[in-house]
């Protein structure tokens, strides 16, 4: 199904003002999912402060050198970053995979898609609005656990230095921005997951396929970056660079690795968009 050559000009028809963002937020806003995802991440930090003083600190402190976990109650930064550590292999995965895989498969779902389509809505313009507003929401959803990780952690242990895996610390005014490279880091990386997603739900009309063959693909990458006898194949996975961000947690902050990583992940996601957008131009739409 495409637009009418007429359409294009017909008085008044402006197809970049078609689906204004605005409208496909608030729509993406008022769904269900999109509460369930919001509470679910605002109330991690509060079950990992029940969970802390239910087994007491953790063990480890003191000894001239800790980990993020171990050092986990040291100070609300600390208490964030032990909040990204345990939640960027897996529970950050599913809000990425879920607001950029569902956008357009859902829409074919509801048989709602033809009908955007005959508008008519650009089908680019289409594609563009819906990966924007995942992408915008994403970020939300990754912005929105350290935001409360912090605020919970510095009332529960106080506003003080970040304690840093090597050793040492940082001031608490130091801290926030390496949280803030951390959470960009975390974006970015991502990113692949959003575009494997989104290229999924232009080829699918199950939403759980999309991001559930989002998820999963994600978590092959990260089986194979298990296996060793890879080598320097592992380089290319985007979950060989998942967690570079902890050199943002050192006396001196490393960039090395976070720029390969941040490499490979845009550029997985560049292909992958571009092969959404082209399959989804020659699309026969009957849905």
């Amino acid at each position: 199904m495409t637009a009418t050559p007429t359409a294009a000009r017909a008085p008044g028809y402006r197809p970049r003002r078609t689906l204004p963002l605005r409208v496909e937020a608030r729509r993406q806003l008022r769904r269900r999912r999109t509460l369930v995802i919001a509470a679910v991440l605002a109330l991690l930090p509060f079950v990992l402060v029940a969970a802390f003083a239910i087994g007491g600190d953790p063990e480890g402190r003191g000894n001239g050198r800790i980990t993020l976990m171990d050092g986990a109650t040291a100070s609300g930064g600390n208490f964030a970053a032990t909040a990204l550590f345990v939640s960027a292999g897996f529970l950050l995965v599913v809000p990425v995979a879920l607001f950029c895989g569902d956008t357009v498969a859902s829409e074919a779902s509801w048989s709602s898609l033809r009908y955007l389509l005959a508008a008519p809505v650009p089908r680019a313009r289409l594609l563009l609005s819906k990966l924007t507003v995942g992408l915008l929401f994403s970020a939300a959803a990754m912005l929105l656990l350290p935001l409360v990780a912090l605020g919970v952690g510095s009332a529960a242990y106080g506003w003080g230095p970040l304690q840093l895996p090597t050793g040492g610390a940082l001031s608490a005014g130091e801290a926030v921005p390496r949280l803030a490279v951390v959470v960009g880091y975390l974006f970015v990386s991502q990113l692949v997951t959003a575009a494997l997603a989104f290229w999924l739900s232009t080829v699918t009309d199950a939403p759980l396929g999309a991001v559930g063959g989002a998820v999963g693909l994600t978590i092959v990458g990260n089986v194979l970056d298990q296996v060793t006898a890879l080598g320097a194949w592992r380089n290319v996975l985007p979950a060989h660079w998942q967690y570079s961000w902890v050199d943002a947690l050192q006396p001196r902050m490393e960039w090395s690795g976070m720029i390969q990583g941040s490499a490979v992940s845009v550029a997985y996601a560049l292909v992958l968009c571009a092969l959404a957008f082209r399959g989804f131009a020659r699309k026969d739409v009957v849905s």
